[in-house]
């Protein structure tokens, strides 16, 4: 996705600043820009945009109207760059905690606008990979649980050794074209199913 074809979304009930934001943007050569002043049904508006990124800028945000953004970060899994004026150190963690990928005090300025929308896309898309290795991982782990007591079903039903069961299972998902770890899968749902001496 090239910069300038990004498609990026203010949030600011404050027009004077979301220009500020808006221009920076532009003069970064930021064509796709839309800005949206009023916070009733926001998700609505982000569904509609299909914003790349999202800049929320908040001038004095009390405890809920963080609470709401956070909410919606967390709802929209998108690059957050988020400007408030001041903040304490409950709500910096809060919007860690939230996603948000890059949390700006008191740094409303035009020319920082760039490069900290570039650090929240880079951020998001750094943990978005973490995120989904992570994900792969844990899917790893689970089907080689799952192919190991495939392996023991067919040691014991059939009088097998660990490897005769494992090409076994192997050979049966080649000859399904499917993959080693469902083979197992349906296996394990069939003695599940039937019980204990069942296969």
């Amino acid at each position: 996705m090239s910069r300038a074809a990004l498609r990026i979304l203010i949030i600011d009930e404050n027009r004077i600043r979301a220009a500020i934001i808006e221009q920076g943007l532009r003069e970064a050569g930021h064509g796709e820009v839309s800005v949206v002043h009023d916070m009733a049904g926001i998700a609505r508006r982000i569904a509609d945009i299909e914003p790349d990124v999202i800049v929320i800028d908040l001038e004095n945000p009390n405890r809920d109207m963080l609470e709401s953004m956070f909410q919606l970060s967390r709802a929209v899994k998108r690059p957050i760059a988020m400007f408030v004026d001041r903040s304490d150190s409950a709500s910096i963690e809060a919007a860690v905690d939230a996603g948000v990928s890059a949390y700006v005090i008191d740094g409303l300025r035009k020319e920082r606008v760039k490069p900290i929308v570039d650090m929240a896309i880079s951020r998001f898309n750094a943990f978005s990979r973490m995120a989904r290795e992570l994900e792969e991982a844990r899917g790893e782990l689970e089907s080689r649980k799952i192919i190991d007591r495939a392996k023991g079903i067919l040691m014991k039903s059939r009088g097998l050794s660990e490897q005769d069961a494992y090409a076994l299972l192997r050979k049966t998902a080649m000859n399904q074209n499917r993959k080693l770890a469902d083979v197992a899968q349906s296996l394990v749902t069939a003695a599940d199913l039937l019980g204990p001496g069942g296969l």
